[in-house]
């Protein structure tokens, strides 16, 4: 029955055996293009941060990056009881608002089209007027301002270390339900927020659609940082041959008081696993250049990609991600 149920699976899939193997030899990444990981010190001020992801932003933009990325809420303190008053509503072609209820969307948009640059703005406590629910978003901007994708964190980071750590965000904050994936002039890109990147399917979906990377905002902690941050950034690109960047806010300082404290080390990985460039607990800008030869040297070596036994098991990329296309 259940080697019925698998074949029946796999006979529906959209990649084929010799599709798969075509895809060993070609490069999912059409060109090279510089990715910058924005490692931001933020505080309480929603303004203040604003303003300083807009310097850093200008900062990278002014060193050649095409994608730029912030952390995960970059516009507020992380933790449960600030969600709530620093949340606001995304607009939509349906739905507007005034500015002033939008800052952190105007702000992206601004940046992406004043810079030419894809934005990926890590993320911010997003409001839904008609429900009243609270996600953990992520917004993603063209080089004209034209939101992309919007990406709500999938997976709530719900841990309880004795001793060590306790965070739920489920207490306040609500899954999204859809994988996204991004599709820009270079090629497409897989999305996740922190916790996430603890669940390899959001990434083989991404990677067999034909992502070259995988970003994930995130702020990982003291506890769970050094334990796993590094590891399974690693992990989503050895398992999918892709670039993958992690993006952390940078670690707070003692005289900054008490709250959550990010791990930072933000960093690239390359299709092979090995860390291209990262950085460690301060703020600042990581930078790399990714190249289509590189993911094509490593697929070819290990041909992975058309080895895949869907006869076997089932294809998790069936069902496939939403995708991001400007209009």
């Amino acid at each position: 029955m259940f080697r019925r149920v698998i074949s029946s699976l796999a006979s529906i899939s959209p990649f084929s055996t010799a599709a798969s193997t075509r895809s060993v030899m070609t490069s999912p990444l059409k060109r090279p293009v510089k990715l910058a990981l924005i490692q931001l010190a933020t505080g309480s001020d929603k303004d203040v941060n604003l303003k300083r992801a807009s310097e850093k932003v200008a900062e990278a933009a002014k060193n050649g990056a095409n994608i730029v990325v912030l952390p995960e809420c970059f516009n507020s303190p992380y933790g449960t009881e600030h969600f709530p008053n620093y949340a606001e509503p995304i607009p939509t072609t349906e739905r507007t608002f005034p500015t002033s209820e939008t800052p952190s969307y105007t702000t992206l948009s601004t940046l992406a089209s004043t810079h030419k640059i894809y934005l990926v703005g890590g993320s911010i406590p997003e409001l839904d007027p008609e429900t009243s629910e609270l996600y953990n978003t992520s917004l993603t901007f063209s080089p004209t301002g034209t939101l992309l994708a919007t990406h709500r964190k999938i997976h709530l980071f719900d841990i309880d270390i004795p001793g060590k750590i306790r965070f739920i965000e489920s207490n306040v904050l609500s899954p999204g339900s859809t994988p996204t994936l991004i599709q820009t002039e270079y090629g497409s890109i897989g999305l996740g927020i922190c916790y996430d990147i603890r669940f390899p399917e959001l990434a083989m979906i991404a990677a067999r659609k034909g992502a070259f990377l995988m970003l994930y905002p995130g702020a990982f902690n003291m506890t769970t940082g050094p334990l796993h941050w590094e590891l399974l950034a690693r992990a989503r690109a050895v398992d999918n041959q892709v670039y993958v960047g992690v993006c952390s806010p940078a670690r707070r300082k003692e005289e900054d008081g008490e709250g959550y404290t990010a791990w930072g080390h933000s960093m690239v990985v390359d299709p092979n696993a090995g860390v291209a460039v990262a950085t460690e607990e301060k703020e600042g800008i990581v930078e790399w250049e990714l190249k289509p030869e590189r993911i094509s040297e490593v697929r070819k070596g290990i041909p992975i990609t058309g080895q895949r036994r869907f006869d076997v098991y089932a294809d998790v990329a069936v069902a496939g991600p939403t995708e991001g296309v400007e209009q």
